[in-house]
């Protein structure tokens, strides 16, 4: 009897033993498929990539557009390989949406702010409302260059050489005024005089300086006419056009040189006047 009780415990050891040693070939099976797959899949996806940038290359695709795209499709690839990789080992794909999900709710909604500059990152990217090098003006009032555009800010270096880094939601749900857009540009001067002063002389002073500066586009014919009648002056407006990269040198030199040619015509420039009227 005793015999028989110890046969019997010694086949349940031996069949455990080989149920966890068949368990363990299984998953050792798996675990080296998982391997393979991770190794294989990560390669690929690598591969996908470089494909797809020479592609892009091709195309002569924007640098930034073409890094960040690159970068979302490799993090991408490489999330779908780690997926493949636990099923394998027998995770349940259920298990695994579900934990992806509670992931993605509860990121979304600590990183809501940062999930709306990624956002406004891909409209930029996309309808290029602004490229690098590009002088803009935002919403807030500040202007500069653009520097880099990245996922979630865009470098902006303003013209005191001040380095800005603006959040790309601001500036895809803002007015932008993209300054760099458009060859020439038209720039209004205005110029006072004194009452009484003849206006058709110094409008053909005015006419020689604009004909002597050869920045400006006389193509297009500037055009020179009375504005205003402020307080204390009459006002002259000089519109003109000038290319865009002239625009702020060609404004400098005209009034530099109207400064010094109407005094020379004894044609003041008003200072403002008031009467004062004293009642005994």
């Amino acid at each position: 009897m005793e015999n028989e009780i110890l046969q019997i415990k010694t086949d349940s050891i031996e069949s455990i033993a080989s149920s966890l040693g068949q368990m363990a070939v299984d998953f050792g099976i798996k675990i080296i498929a998982a391997i393979l797959i991770l190794v294989f899949g990560i390669w690929l996806g690598n591969r996908i990539t470089l494909g797809l940038k020479k592609f892009m290359e091709k195309k002569k695709v924007e640098g930034t557009l073409q890094s960040f795209l690159l970068s979302f499709i490799n993090i991408v690839l490489k999330v779908f390989v780690f997926i493949i990789v636990l099923t394998t080992v027998g995770v349940q794909m259920t298990s695994i949406i579900a934990v992806l999900g509670a992931a993605s709710l509860a990121i979304g909604m600590a990183l809501s702010g940062t999930l709306q500059n990624f956002a406004g990152g891909m409209v930029i990217l996309m309808f290029k409302p602004f490229k690098v090098g590009d002088v803009i003006e935002i919403s807030t009032g500040q202007s500069g260059v653009v520097k880099k555009i990245m996922i979630f800010t865009t470098e902006i270096r303003t013209f005191d050489n001040e380095i800005i880094f603006v959040p790309n939601s601001l500036l895809s749900n803002n007015m932008i005024t993209n300054l760099s857009r458009g060859d020439i540009r038209r720039t209004d001067v205005s110029v006072g005089v004194s009452y009484g002063t003849d206006v058709e002389k110094v409008r053909k002073i005015l006419t020689k300086l604009l004909q002597k500066n050869e920045k400006i586009i006389q193509e297009k014919t500037p055009e020179i006419f009375v504005s205003s009648l402020a307080d204390s002056s009459v006002v002259l407006t000089l519109r003109y056009w000038t290319k865009y990269v002239d625009l702020l040198a060609v404004k400098a030199e005209l009034l530099e040189s109207i400064y010094n040619e109407l005094p020379k015509n004894k044609i003041d420039f008003p200072f403002q006047q008031f009467d004062i009227r004293i009642l005994k």
